[in-house]
């Protein structure tokens, strides 16, 4: 793995541990939610999943929406891509977090 890619995961893996399930307040990556992630260039790929398949939408889209906005404040990240599973309303979730505007393009 080249050293800038690894230097990217550590920045994704310290930016991920800052996210907080509002519902508990414990970081998703203490509670083991992040499943994968897929660094390809400057884009990311996050695959997670949510505390229980019923968690309240409310708190699944907050810890998506997070994960989309903290990643993209990272420098040498253009495009975060996330992959919500395991919960009733994970298709929204994605299609919302996905669709949104990322603050540095115009």
């Amino acid at each position: 793995m080249a050293q800038e890619t690894q230097q990217l995961r550590r920045k994704i893996f310290d930016e991920l541990t800052k996210i907080v399930d509002p519902e508990i307040n414990v970081s998703i990556m203490e509670l083991e939610l992040v499943d994968n992630i897929d660094i390809n260039g400057s884009s990311v790929k996050i695959d997670l999943h949510l505390t229980s398949p019923f968690c309240p939408a409310i708190f699944g889209f907050k810890i998506a929406q997070d994960v989309h906005d903290n990643l993209l404040k990272v420098d040498g990240i253009d495009d975060v891509k996330l992959n919500v599973s395991n919960h009733f309303m994970a298709e929204a979730i994605n299609n919302q977090v996905n669709s949104s505007k990322n603050p540095k393009k115009p």
